[in-house]
C-alpha cells in the first residue's frame, strides 16, 4: 500500500483512539483533506469539534495552521491580517498576513454563519477558489482543507452560499451514555501521554490529492449519474458543481481503502451532502439501497454504518429504562446514568422525521421524565 496512505491513517486511527465515538467525523475529515474539500460540522458546544479539528491540524506536520471563532463584529484583519505599514509607508497597499489565514495549511472557522458583510466576499473566494484577494493584491492560499462549524445551520438566505462551499455535511452530537467511560478514558490517556503522535507532512497529503485524481471512477459512473437523478427527484438539490466535484469524494474513498478504482460502496459519501437535515434520513434511505448490493471487501469502513436512529430501536430503549427507573432499586449513581441515556435518546428523536413516530416516542419520554420528577 502507498506509504503516504499509511500515514493518513495512522493519523486518522490515533486520533479516534483519542476521540470514543467520533469515527465517523474523523474518517469524513479524512476524505475531505484527500479530496480537497471543505467540510462543515453541525452540533452543539460541547462535542469535541473544535477538538478534533486541532487533533488531525497538529497531525499536519510543518503546517501553519488557522483557527478562529467568528462573530458578528469580526474583520477582516483578524481573518486575513492587517495592512503591512511598511508598505504603506511607499504608497503600497499590502496586507502582512504572517500566521494568518492566508498562509495557513488547514483552517478552522468556527461559528462560520457570524460571518458579516465585511469579510463573506473574501471569505467565499477563499474557500472556493483558494484564493485571496484584497483591492489589486491577490494570491494563492495554501490550504489543504477549509473546516467549518456552527451550533445552527444558517437561517439568513445571504449565508446560503457560505454553507454551499462546503461540500461535506456531518452532524456532531453527544456521544452515547454507555461510552462515557471509554470517552474518560481515551481523554485521560491523551493528557497524559508523552508519546509523539504520528504526522503527515504538507507535500504527502498534496501528493494522496494528487492520486486521487487519478483513481478509475467508471465503474461507478452509472450508479452516480442515476443517484442524482433521484437525489434531484426527492427536492434534494445536486448541481452539475456539486455533482463533478462530489466525484473527489469517491476517488478520496478509494484511495484511503488503498483502491485505484472505485467501487459501489464509495457512494456512502453522498450520505453527507445535506442542506437541511430533513434531509438525512433520505439520503442514507436512498444511498444505503445502493451500496448494499456491493460485496466488495475492501469498502471503506463507513461505508455500510448507518447513523440513522430506528424509532422501533429508540421506543425499545425508552421501555427499558422505563422499566429500570420503575424498578426503584436505583442508586443515586444509576439513576444519573438512566438519565444520560434518556438524554441521549431524546437527542436521538431529532432525527427521525415521520412526525407519528417521532411524537409517539417524546410522549413516551416525556411519560419518564415525568415520573422522575415525582419521584425528587
Amino acid at each position: 500500500m502507498n506509504n503516504n496512505i499509511d500515514k493518513l491513517n495512522e493519523v486518522l486511527n490515533f486520533i479516534k483512539a483519542s476521540f470514543v465515538g467520533k469515527d465517523e467525523i474523523i474518517d469524513l475529515l479524512g476524505i475531505s483533506l484527500v479530496a480537497r474539500e471543505n467540510a462543515f460540522l453541525l452540533g452543539p458546544p460541547g462535542t469535541a469539534k473544535s477538538a478534533i479539528v486541532r487533533a488531525l491540524s497538529n497531525a499536519i506536520e510543518e503546517g501553519k495552521n488557522f483557527e478562529y471563532l467568528l462573530t458578528r463584529f469580526t474583520e477582516p484583519n483578524e481573518i486575513f491580517g492587517p495592512f503591512d505599514i511598511r508598505k504603506l509607508k511607499d504608497g503600497e497597499l499590502m496586507t502582512n498576513t504572517n500566521g494568518m489565514l492566508p498562509e495557513a495549511s488547514m483552517i478552522f472557522l468556527d461559528e462560520i454563519f457570524n460571518a458579516n458583510s465585511a469579510i463573506l466576499n473574501s471569505l467565499l473566494l477563499a474557500l472556493n477558489e483558494k484564493i485571496f484577494r484584497r483591492g489589486q493584491e491577490t494570491r494563492k492560499i495554501p490550504a489543504l482543507m477549509f473546516v467549518g462549524a456552527s451550533n445552527v445551520l444558517p437561517e439568513d438566505e445571504s449565508l446560503d452560499a457560505l454553507l454551499d462551499r462546503f461540500l461535506i455535511r456531518v452532524r456532531c452530537d453527544y456521544v452515547n451514555p454507555d461510552l462515557l467511560e471509554q470517552v474518560l478514558l481515551a481523554g485521560r490517556k491523551l493528557e497524559l501521554t508523552t508519546t509523539e503522535p504520528p504526522k503527515i507532512k504538507p507535500s504527502e497529503i498534496i501528493q494522496l490529492q494528487n492520486e486521487a485524481k487519478k483513481v478509475d471512477l467508471s465503474s461507478v459512473r452509472g450508479p452516480f449519474v442515476n443517484l442524482v437523478h433521484s437525489l434531484r427527484n426527492t427536492g434534494i438539490n445536486v448541481s452539475d458543481r456539486r455533482a463533478v466535484k462530489i466525484q473527489n469524494l469517491l476517488a478520496a474513498s478509494a484511495l484511503i481503502c488503498g483502491r485505484t478504482e472505485a467501487v459501489l460502496s464509495d457512494l456512502w459519501v453522498l450520505k453527507y451532502i445535506w442542506d437541511t437535515e430533513e434531509q438525512i434520513e433520505i439520503l442514507s434511505g436512498l444511498i444505503d439501497t445502493i451500496i448494499d448490493k456491493d460485496d466488495s471487501n475492501m469498502a471503506h469502513p463507513q461505508a455500510k454504518f448507518n447513523k440513522i436512529p430506528n424509532p422501533e430501536e429508540l421506543i425499545k430503549e425508552v421501555e427499558l429504562l422505563t422499566s429500570q427507573w420503575e424498578d426503584g432499586n436505583l442508586s443515586f449513581e444509576e439513576q444519573n446514568v438512566v438519565k444520560d441515556k434518556l438524554r441521549y435518546v431524546q437527542t436521538r428523536c431529532g432525527w427521525i422525521r415521520n412526525e407519528t413516530h417521532k411524537e409517539h416516542l417524546l410522549t413516551e419520554i416525556e411519560a419518564l421524565w415525568h415520573k422522575m420528577l415525582q419521584a425528587v
